[in-house]
């Protein structure tokens, strides 16, 4: 049974659309946000490929009677997207709001909970419009009594802006890039790179470094005729394709690179950087004087959009900004944000930008696009219902 955009399930989950979800929602149609309602079953591979594994490892995926995977919508950004792409705004700079059900296997809470949020696509003033998408947030909060939440910042696109300056290969430098959000990855990567990439050699190291020198379409071609000829279809979600590009970066990773212990010394300093975002812009700064002009226009853009908050009203001192701070999606290109509250465990709100999304998924020509979700079901409870 459909009730305003909701489902509510036969299994006795219950996604009745309650008052106070419906009057968050409504506010941010008033600030410019249309109403959207993305379908529920939605085709799994842009998850697969964009998501990260956070989401990955927890989809519930399904498959129809031609052989195409499609899964229960696990999160909001993607479908919007989609959506979005195969409107006639598509290119122009509109914004979207949401409320609904999504799917995901939680452990120990219900698989079926409920998001509301917003996406603004194709603005150009970036550092205005992440600042008015963390003051939406915030304002999310509010709907639900909490006047002062936790801040958490981090910028990924600082941290892209200092790998780009290092004097690594392009493979690498995608592989820096994609561990941020994964701190462990990241300092193994680091210590491999220290030690030189091609210490710690597997049994197929050969096979890797015969494939690193060959054309990429031949080696990718070979690479999944190979694994067809093994019957292998697909592995954790995965499709040939996919574990055969996977494979071949293998191959790009284990040629020669190394990573000079000052130049690591720079990256561990970057990624110990804390505290409000006008206290890290000086460290950030101080950083950018070893390391040349490369985090200029990242840090420009980090402090435009400070002073944007300012001027909207918020105490940029009660935010917690720290370099290494990330989330679990792949996607996110720029700002990155969460509020908290000490009464629920995880995020009340998280967003972020995500300038790349739109391009992977179709767009002929880079999108600009800023966003965050919001849980209904954490907000009702860390404001107790007020």
């Amino acid at each position: 049974m459909w009730k305003d955009g909701l489902m509510t399930m036969a299994s006795g989950s219950d996604l009745r659309a309650n008052a106070r979800a419906q009057a968050l929602v409504a506010a941010f149609e008033r600030a410019g946000y249309a109403r959207v309602e993305p379908a529920i079953l939605q085709p799994a591979e842009p998850f697969l490929d964009l998501s990260g594994e956070d989401i990955r490892s927890r989809m519930f995926l399904t498959t129809d009677s031609q052989g195409r995977e499609f899964c229960l919508r696990p999160d909001f950004t993607i479908p919007v997207s989609r959506d979005y792409l195969a409107s006639p705004d598509a290119g122009r700079a509109v914004g979207f709001s949401y409320l609904g059900p999504l799917f995901r296997d939680r452990a120990q809470h219900p698989a079926e909970f409920l998001q509301a949020g917003v996406e603004s696509f194709g603005r150009t003033d970036t550092a205005a419009a992440d600042a008015e998408t963390i003051a939406l947030g915030l304002e999310a909060a509010q709907h639900y009594g909490l006047t002062a939440p936790d801040i958490r910042l981090g910028d990924v696109g600082l941290f892209s802006a200092l790998v780009a300056a290092l004097d690594l290969a392009p493979a690498w430098k995608r592989r820096l890039v994609k561990d941020f959000n994964r701190k462990a990855d990241l300092a193994q990567d680091l210590e491999r790179l220290t030690l030189g990439a091609g210490n710690g050699k597997s049994d197929y190291q050969g096979v890797l470094a015969a494939l690193a020198g060959s054309e990429p379409k031949a080696a990718r071609a070979l690479v999944t005729d190979l694994l067809s000829i093994a019957g292998i279809t697909a592995v954790g979600g995965r499709s040939v394709g996919e574990i055969a590009d996977r494979f071949l970066e293998q191959a790009a990773l284990g040629a020669s690179a190394s990573l000079p212990a000052d130049k690591r010394a720079l990256v561990e300093r970057f990624l110990a950087i804390a505290g409000n975002p006008d206290e890290a812009a000086a460290e950030l700064r101080s950083l950018a004087k070893d390391i040349g002009s490369a985090l200029t226009p990242a840090l420009d853009l980090f402090e435009n959009r400070t002073g944007f908050l300012a001027a909207r009203g918020i105490d940029v001192r009660r935010i917690r900004f720290a370099s290494a701070f990330g989330r679990g999606l792949d996607y996110y290109t720029g700002l990155v944000f969460e509020l908290h509250d000490s009464k629920v465990t995880g995020p009340l709100v998280a967003g972020g930008r995500y300038d790349g999304l739109l391009s992977r998924l179709g767009a002929a020509q880079p999108i600009p696009a800023v966003g965050f979700s919001a849980w209904i079901e954490r907000l009702e409870r860390a404001g107790g219902g007020r």
